[in-house]
């Protein structure tokens, strides 16, 4: 696809791409809008989901008197597991099918839009819980067919879930998350309200937003889309589908703006422009590896969330131990960079000048630590702990994270170089400590 500056189609690859996303309504105070949207959809009887913090805030009777006012019956769920598992979606799931909405809204972050998703599946197309997980940790069974409606409502600028047909979970049994996904996953629309994360800590706001930033590294540095086998027939193209020209455009302009007003988002909850920017960063993001898809520092974090042991970092809450998913996603991503940068060092040097880092003199052989290096900078900027070492791990710890990270291979399968068991267990290594 020379007009797009892409490599020539691999023997026995794919030539095309499919574009993928939610109808998206973003700006300011777009939440008063819910009610109005759901009746278009023809909801009746809406389930919405939220968490127990959310529920305390604004947002949440904003929503709830829009769905109200429109006249619509709500029921409500907010038991919303933060960093949810399998029993916490099962519990949802069990909510969705004694109420029987006609539809859902999720107001919250990545656990609440996840938990929504899987609420959903599992109502409308019951099945053994790991029928649909991807494999090889589950059966990766295809969704029979379309679900009911849902209008996801984000209050973080982060996960990118409002527009992505993924849901992700800690599986208990295997101390290490994994996820469900499917185009049927995806939110029929999503109302992005930027004011929503005024109310955010900033350690939140960190943390979400080196998820966007990694959510945009990994899609633009995936391998090419014409490298990726075939599919047996074009309705089983992946959504991740390795880097493409459209998922492109979003990764560039996320990371400009996240080298722009990630700090000072992270800082200042009263800087409306950077949060707004945030915001609008995550979205694009959001989209973009939902067709693109993430590689090896998500696939790496999975395991690195699901074998918390004490860490309870501030702004999150403390009842339990958990490393949030932007945090698990971050303390990987330098050292993965450094390694795959061979595969492409063009791209590696153009992420870097995206966020930000001078660029100029650079060449190939300098892009894996140009990259890491500005990635290093800003987790330092605002405040995260220092790789693997500062969520509590150590060097004994790095086997049993290679086992846990090694059967993610839908998002390994992903990257641009081949991710086997010793190069996961040297990067981890690597990964213990950057500064």
């Amino acid at each position: 696809m020379g007009c797009c500056h892409y490599p020539a189609v691999k023997e026995g690859c794919d030539s095309a791409f499919t574009v993928d996303t939610s109808r998206i309504t973003f700006g300011p105070g777009c939440l008063r809008e819910v009610g109005d949207r759901a009746r278009a959809l023809g909801m009746k009887r809406v389930a919405l989901f939220s968490d127990a913090r959310v529920a305390r805030l604004p947002h949440f009777d904003k929503v709830r008197q829009s769905l109200l006012a429109a006249g619509l019956d709500v029921v409500v769920f907010t038991d919303v597991h933060v960093e949810p598992t399998d029993a916490s979606f099962q519990e949802a799931a069990r909510f969705a099918s004694e109420s029987r909405p006609d539809g859902y809204v999720s107001l919250g972050g990545g656990s609440v839009i996840d938990t929504c998703k899987a609420a959903n599946l599992y109502a409308t197309h019951p099945a053994d819980f790991l029928a649909y997980v991807n494999a090889p940790v589950g059966e990766g069974r295809a969704v029979p067919g379309p679900l009911k409606p849902h209008i996801a409502c984000p209050t973080t600028s982060g996960t990118g879930s409002e527009v992505t047909g993924i849901t992700i979970f800690d599986l208990l049994s295997l101390s290490a998350k994994t996820g469900i996904a499917s185009p049927a996953l995806r939110p029929t629309e999503a109302l992005i309200d930027p004011d929503c994360t005024a109310t955010l800590p900033g350690e939140v706001v960190a943390a979400s937003g080196l998820d966007v930033l990694s959510h945009a590294l990994e899609s633009y540095t995936a391998r090419p889309f014409v490298h990726r086998p075939a599919p047996a027939r074009p309705s089983l193209r992946p959504m991740s589908q390795g880097a493409n020209p459209w998922s492109d455009l979003g990764c560039r302009e996320a990371l400009r703006l996240m080298g722009l007003y990630l700090e000072r988002g992270v800082k200042d909850a009263g800087d409306t422009e950077a949060r707004e920017q945030l915001m609008w960063a995550a979205t694009l993001a959001g989209i973009a590896f939902g067709n693109a898809g993430v590689h090896a520092p998500h696939g790496m974090a999975y395991a690195v969330a699901g074998r918390v042991r004490d860490f309870r970092p501030s702004g999150y809450p403390q009842d339990e131990p958990l490393v949030p998913h932007g945090l698990a996603v971050i303390v990987n991503a330098p050292a993965v960079f450094r390694y795959t940068a061979s595969a492409n060092p063009e791209r590696h040097l153009e992420a870097a000048g995206f966020l930000g880092a001078d660029v100029r003199g650079a060449g190939s052989g300098d892009a894996g630590e140009v990259l890491a290096g500005r990635v290093v900078q800003l987790m330092r900027a605002v405040g995260v702990p220092n790789g693997l070492s500062g969520v509590g791990y150590t060097a004994e710890d790095v086997d049993a994270l290679t086992e846990g990270a090694f059967p993610q291979q839908r998002l390994l399968q992903n990257a641009p170089r081949e991710m086997t068991r010793p190069v996961l267990t040297q990067l981890f290594h690597q990964a213990l400590r950057y500064w």
